[in-house]
């Protein structure tokens, strides 16, 4: 028979088995394309089918995973969509009731170095500028065992778990009127770290509570996470650094100190708008003013003898466990000082030039997104009041009257902080 024929000759038996061959190859490859088309169409993103069989599974595969993770992590960094949240339940409470932040002037011109931007319309280009990098998310140690995407139509991210409380790794201990407050504002944007808003005032007035009952004031952290306090008074309490010490002798301490004069002046607007009977700044400073003789006894002039308190706690802590930042730079570069802190912490440099902004009516820099916020926040109106106008004769005194002890601050810390130039 012809077919016989055919089948026989070896040339076209070679050529009908390589037909064969193909054909169960186009069948599978078809087979599997249909079975990978109808997967991907049930899941929550779609995938984009393609045509050809070749490439299918590393392109396909690629497109999906890139696609998911732009928008996990559009989630994680847009502010005004539903997103990441750094704080707990009672965290965020914790934060509404203590925090100095207000809203009064989202509405105004921002200054910042370079050209200058309106709030209104730029706001959502700061957000922008604020997303951290995926660098900055994998460096957190602690996200990835702490966030869970739910379920529900809002697609929030939420906590895994809350963490437990624990006794601060590092405080804040003064100065009063310094810029503790803006700095522990400012170290709140890190992820890693978690402070208390409120002044717990433990080891001063507080002590006899205990241990536990201080240790119930401390937000939840995580592994990698740093509790933290303020508590400005600190510096100036004889009895603090022995008892923070018989707490954790590693504990790290920061202290914000100022221009003494500056300060005093400062501590001195605080309590007249408290206080609007008050005596005059002049009739406080001097206890005998025909002979220039300063009262040392008024809290506002002894707070700045800083060389004084300091022997205190260097019988409990060594020079290297306390650091010193300027007042007058947290002002002119935030940046600056927050990287040295980061530094002394021992954490990444996260928070940087890009979540600060100068706040010309206030006259000091502002944060771009303030902690759980996506919106530009200030200091509350109680900071950066006006002072009152002090006769230049008092200033140049009280000037001179702080000189040595300047000198003396200046040698212990092995900074110069320019207040008697």
């Amino acid at each position: 028979m012809a077919f016989s024929r055919v089948y026989s000759d070896p040339l076209s038996r070679g050529i009908f088995k390589k037909f064969v061959v193909m054909l169960c190859s186009l069948l599978t490859s078809l087979y599997l394309l249909h079975c990978l088309t109808d997967r991907c169409s049930s899941m929550p993103t779609p995938v984009k089918a393609s045509s050809q069989v070749v490439g299918f599974f590393a392109s396909e595969l690629h497109d999906l995973r890139s696609l998911r993770r732009k928008r996990l992590l559009q989630k994680w960094t847009t502010g005004s969509k539903p997103g990441l949240s750094y704080q707990s339940a009672d965290d965020a409470k914790r934060t509404s009731e203590y925090s100095r932040f207000d809203d009064a002037d989202t509405g105004q011109v921002l200054y910042e170095p370079g050209p200058q931007v309106d709030s209104d319309s730029k706001n959502r280009e700061l957000s922008h500028d604020m997303q951290p990098s995926l660098g900055d998310i994998v460096y957190s140690k602690r996200l990835a065992p702490r966030f869970m995407m739910k379920t529900g139509s809002t697609g929030k991210l939420s906590p895994l778990g809350d963490g437990t409380k624990k006794l601060p790794q590092a405080m804040i201990i003064g100065v009063k009127k310094g810029g503790t407050r803006a700095l522990l504002e400012f170290l709140r944007v890190h992820p890693d770290i978690r402070a208390v808003g409120a002044e717990p005032h433990f080891f001063d007035r507080n002590y006899e509570n205990g241990l536990e009952w201080y240790r119930e004031l401390m937000p939840k952290t995580l592994e990698g996470q740093i509790t933290m306090e303020k508590t400005p008074s600190y510096f100036v309490t004889r009895e603090a650094p022995a008892r923070i010490s018989g707490m954790s002798r590693d504990t790290k301490l920061i202290v914000v100190v100022r221009d003494p004069v500056t300060r005093a002046i400062s501590d001195y607007t605080q309590t007249l708008s408290k206080k609007p009977d008050i005596p005059t700044f002049e009739s406080l400073t001097f206890r005998n003013r025909t002979t220039g003789l300063i009262d040392t006894s008024w809290s506002a002039i002894q707070i700045g003898i800083y060389a004084k308190h300091l022997d205190n706690w260097l019988q409990y802590f060594p020079m290297g466990q306390i650091l010193f930042v300027s007042g007058e730079r947290l002002i002119s570069d935030p940046a600056g000082e927050l990287g040295r802190v980061q530094d002394f912490l021992g954490l990444k440099r996260i928070i940087t030039d890009k979540h600060f902004y100068f706040n010309q009516t206030k006259g000091f820099p502002c944060l771009k997104k303030a902690e759980g916020s996506s919106k530009p926040h200030c200091l509350g109106k109680t900071k950066g009041r006006t002072h009152p106008n002090i006769h230049p004769e008092v200033v140049q005194r009280l000037r001179d009257f702080y000189r040595p002890f300047n000198m003396k601050f200046y040698q212990m810390t092995g900074q110069i902080f320019g207040w008697d130039d």
